[in-house]
């Protein structure tokens, strides 16, 4: 069975054609729960959310953080597995027809096989990975693999990526790049700084045309509206989780993030 590349593609081609930016929401699986993991990310689909990234918790995150990692924590300990992560991709692409990715460390894939999890991933309707620490130079089993499946590759660049380093990331990749605002860890920021237009212009210049979408650091309808200025794509992780974290209960932590997307959607609008 084929992946879901193309319609990952189609959805941030419909979203410039509308003159906007996609929003892309990310929640790790199996937080609070498993179950409500899975409501979590139909809530932000059904909120206004264009792509979820669905998040394979792990133990030594090295881009994740505290917020991030408070959820990833909650979510170990309640014993989610990467079947979870491949029911949590299936079941919101059902209810929502929507692309989903998983945002995952190398580690667990490299564990758990390959062909298995490119296979299984595709399977699940899943859209592709965002693989932030797997360097280009050693990918070509899993692109391999990942072509084979009709799943999108998408890397991160950082301010500090050289030219030429942009240039082998994007030739590579395929769904977007995933641009890093800045140099740290995921979370919220008061400013998501110049530093994400240069990187965007930069990714751009390669010319390998990739659309480029912007992420940590966003969580306000206005930075989205900022970033949704020079980038095709908002993505907004830290914020959504902490509603979550916050919430009182499952209930009202769904419908926190509901509200949520509704809010940065009309940010990247530019409704705000």
């Amino acid at each position: 069975m084929s992946g879901n590349i193309q319609l990952l593609t189609d959805t941030l081609a419909a979203a410039r054609a509308e003159g906007r930016s996609a929003l892309i929401a990310y929640l790790p699986a199996g937080f609070p729960t498993v179950d409500g993991g899975i409501e979590a990310a139909k809530a932000v689909l059904d909120g206004g959310a264009d792509v979820v990234e669905v998040g394979l918790p792990h133990s030594d995150p090295v881009l994740d953080g505290p917020v991030i990692q408070t959820a990833d924590d909650i979510a170990l300990r309640g014993g989610v597995r990467i079947a979870d992560v491949l029911r949590t991709v299936r079941e919101a692409h059902r209810a929502t027809g929507k692309p989903i990715l998983v945002m995952t460390y190398w580690n667990p894939i490299d564990r758990y096989g390959v062909e298995r999890f490119t296979a299984e991933l595709a399977e699940a309707g899943g859209a592709g990975c965002i693989l932030p620490d797997l360097p280009v130079q050693e990918s070509a089993l899993w692109r391999e693999h990942a072509d084979k499946h009709g799943l999108a590759t998408v890397f991160v660049v950082a301010p500090s990526s050289k030219d030429a380093r942009l240039a082998e990331i994007t030739a590579a990749g395929s769904g977007f790049v995933y641009a890093a605002s800045l140099m740290g860890v995921t979370g919220t920021r008061e400013t998501v700084g110049a530093q994400a237009r240069d990187l965007v212009e930069r990714t751009r210049a390669t010319g390998a045309g990739l659309p480029v979408c912007v992420g940590i650091g966003v969580s306000t309808p206005a930075q989205a509206a900022e970033v949704a200025g020079f980038a095709d794509g908002v993505i907004v992780g830290s914020a959504f989780v902490k509603r979550m974290l916050d919430a009182p209960d499952r209930a009202a932590g769904v419908e926190a993030v509901r509200a949520l997307a509704g809010d940065l959607a009309k940010g990247v609008r530019g409704l705000a």
